[in-house]
């Protein structure tokens, strides 16, 4: 959207689009809120090198977003992913957008993982997304192999790289369930050596359920044990995106005693996280 014309038009074509959202649901979810304040810009036929960022009248739109959000009772979490601007997150945080955080980049350059008390309330805490590996996915590697075979990185340095980050952060992430109380100390404790079994899938769910975050997202993909992505940043044709289907209808899944019982445990535990606030 072009801001001037959305400045020229009342901001019309954003309440317009904040309404037809809201209107059926009770909390929205906006791709990378950063949009509020700034967007990179391409000229038609340019690369990307040649772009600049284009402003937004962000206070105004996040005035608007808080209003909307109050006439329609819906809650708003913003995708705040990536390069983010530092004179956004408090204007964020003030108008009550909650952050999203992400189990796969809460960690340091050393590969600690953010503990589940430390993260913040105004946020929803969630394993991964659709842009991200499942569970399974990243514990096996599966998007980094499919990666490989869709041709999404220049050579192999830059592949084995990104191997080799992966078992730090498995490594890290081990030793974080470990520590937290997520895995039976009968676990294994070399993340080289585990595969991905139903303790270790509950235990990662229960690390996000044990956290802070006032909201928790979870996938029946995880659920499920699915290994496959249901988007692969990147591609257009190369996968079917969009497509994957779930590898069971939402009455087998619900019915399952596997399913039933990991779900009644993260309830247990999110009731107990709760209560430490």
């Amino acid at each position: 959207m072009d801001p001037h014309i959305i400045v020229a038009r009342a901001y019309e074509p954003f309440i317009d689009l904040l309404r037809a959202n809201m209107q059926n649901c009770g909390a929205l979810r906006i791709d990378h809120v950063m949009s509020l304040l700034r967007l990179w810009w391409i000229p038609y036929g340019e690369t990307a090198d040649q772009g600049a960022y284009v402003h937004y009248p962000v206070d105004d739109l996040l005035s608007i977003l808080a209003l909307e959000s109050q006439r329609h009772r819906c809650m708003v979490i913003g995708e705040d992913l990536g390069t983010v601007p530092v004179e956004i997150v408090g204007k964020l945080r003030d108008s009550g957008v909650y952050s999203y955080k992400v189990l796969w980049f809460e960690n340091d350059l050393e590969k600690n993982f953010r503990a589940p008390g430390a993260y913040p309330q105004q946020s929803m805490a969630v394993a991964s997304t659709h842009d991200l590996p499942t569970l399974r996915g990243y514990w096996e590697c599966g998007d980094l192999t499919l990666g490989k075979a869709l041709g999404l990185y220049p050579d192999e340095v830059i592949l084995r790289g990104l191997y080799e980050d992966r078992e730090r952060a498995k490594q890290g992430l081990l030793d974080a369930l470990h520590k937290y109380g997520c895995l039976p100390k009968r676990a294994g404790h070399k993340a080289s050596l585990m595969s991905m079994t139903p303790t270790l899938n509950r235990g990662l769910q229960r690390y996000i359920a044990d956290s802070n975050s006032g909201l928790l997202g979870l996938q029946p993909e995880d659920w499920l044990d699915m290994a496959d992505p249901v988007n692969v940043p990147g591609t257009s044709d190369q996968y079917k995106n969009w497509r994957r289907k779930l590898t069971a209808t939402l009455e087998q899944m619900f019915a399952d005693e596997g399913v039933n019982k990991l779900i009644k445990d993260l309830d247990k535990r999110r009731k107990a996280a709760a209560k430490k606030k």
